[in-house]
C-alpha cells in the first residue's frame, strides 16, 4: 500500500508526550537524514524557519523542517509563519511542536493548510489532567488489568512525566504477563522519582517507624533539600492527616473525605489509615512540635538545624 501523501504543515500539540514522540518518529522516517532540519523556536526566529523551508536545495520535494517549543515564539515570529502558511513551499513539510494556545490564529491556520494533531492526557475532575486514567489505559493496551487505585499509586511514585510512566507501565506489564497488578506489585517494581523520599518520610511517620523516617529524611538531605523545606513538607502533611482524623471521628467515609479535602481516593484512604495510628491529642502535639521546629530552624535554637529536625522527627513519630 502506498504511503499517504504528506501535508505541507503539521501542528502537533498536547500533554501525551509519548504519543507526540511517536507521531514525530513516523514523520521523520519518511525523510532521508540530511533532509531534516531540527530547529528550536527559542533560538530560531520565524523568518529563519521560512528561509529553511524555501531552501530545498539537493533535497527538493522531500524536506522536513521540524520546530520544537513554538510557545516561545514572539508576535513577529508568529506573524511570519502565518504569512507563510497560505502558500507553503511545494515539497517542504513544516512540523510545529508545542503549546499553540497563546499563538493566536496559528491552530486555525495550520488546520486550513495542513493538519492539527492533538494528543492529550484525559481531563478529570476540576478540569485537571487525569494521569491515573492515562496510566490505566496504557496498562489496558498492554493487556494488564489494573484498577484506578493502582494507577494512582504509580503516578504518586513516578510523577506526572508521561515518558517515565510509560516506561514503568511497559516494564510492569512485561513482568505481570497478563495477570492482575496490585498496589504491592507497583510499590515493589516501580522506580520512584526524586519525590519518593518525601512519600517515604510521611509514610514512615504515619506508620510510627522512627528509624525509617530518619533514613528517609537522610535520603532527602543527600538530595540537597534544606532542613526547613523538609520540616515544612512534613508539617503540611501532618496537618492534613489531623484534618482527616477529625472527619474519621465524625464517621465520614473515605470517598466523602476525598471530596471534602480535594484528594484522590487512594491518598484519602492512606491518610485515614495513618490517622488511625494516632490519637487526636498526639496529632495536636505533633502540629505544635513541628511549629516549634520551624522556629528553632529559623534561629530560635543554637543547635544545628539537621539535629533539630532529627529530634523533631523522632518526637512526632513516637509521640
Amino acid at each position: 500500500m502506498a504511503e499517504r501523501a504528506l501535508e505541507p504543515v503539521y501542528l502537533i500539540t498536547g500533554s501525551d508526550l509519548p504519543k507526540i514522540a511517536l507521531a514525530l518518529h513516523r514523520l521523520r522516517v519518511r525523510f532521508a537524514d540530511g533532509a531534516v532540519d531540527q530547529l528550536f523556536a527559542e533560538s530560531t526566529p520565524g523568518a529563519d524557519v521560512v528561509a529553511s523551508l524555501n531552501a530545498l536545495g539537493l533535497f527538493a520535494g522531500e524536506k522536513l523542517v521540524l520546530v520544537e517549543g513554538i510557545e516561545r515564539w514572539k508576535k513577529a515570529d508568529l506573524e511570519t509563519i502565518l504569512e507563510y502558511l497560505p502558500a507553503p513551499t511545494p515539497g517542504a513539510t513544516l512540523v510545529l511542536v508545542g503549546d499553540a494556545s497563546k499563538l493566536v490564529g496559528l491552530e486555525q491556520a495550520c488546520a486550513a493548510s495542513g493538519k492539527v494533531l492533538r494528543y492529550d492526557v484525559p481531563v478529570g475532575r476540576r478540569n485537571r489532567l487525569d494521569y491515573a486514567a492515562w496510566v490505566r489505559a496504557q496498562f489496558e493496551r498492554e493487556g494488564v488489568r489494573a484498577d484506578h487505585g493502582v494507577a494512582e499509586r504509580l503516578v504518586e511514585l513516578v510523577g506526572e512525566d508521561t515518558f517515565a510512566l510509560q516506561s514503568e507501565v511497559e516494564k510492569i506489564a512485561a513482568w505481570a504477563d497478563g495477570e492482575i497488578v496490585g498496589i504491592l506489585e507497583i510499590e515493589a517494581l516501580a522506580v520512584p522519582s526524586s519525590e519518593t523520599s518525601n512519600f517515604a518520610l510521611v509514610d514512615a511517620w504515619g506508620a510510627r517507624d522512627a528509624g525509617a523516617a530518619l533514613a528517609a529524611c537522610e535520603r532527602i538531605r543527600l538530595r540537597g533539600d534544606e532542613p526547613f523545606l523538609i520540616a515544612a513538607r512534613l508539617a503540611d502533611y501532618v496537618v492534613k492527616v489531623r484534618r482527616v482524623h477529625e472527619l474519621v471521628e465524625q464517621d465520614v467515609g473515605v470517598r466523602e473525605i476525598a471530596s471534602k479535602l480535594g484528594l484522590k481516593e487512594y491518598p484519602a484512604r492512606k491518610q485515614a489509615g495513618q490517622a488511625s495510628n494516632f490519637s487526636r491529642e498526639e496529632l495536636d502535639e505533633a502540629v505544635v512540635r513541628l511549629a516549634a521546629l520551624d522556629l528553632a530552624i529559623k534561629g530560635g535554637s543554637r543547635l544545628d538545624p539537621d539535629l533539630e529536625l532529627d529530634r523533631a522527627i523522632v518526637d512526632v513519630t513516637q509521640a
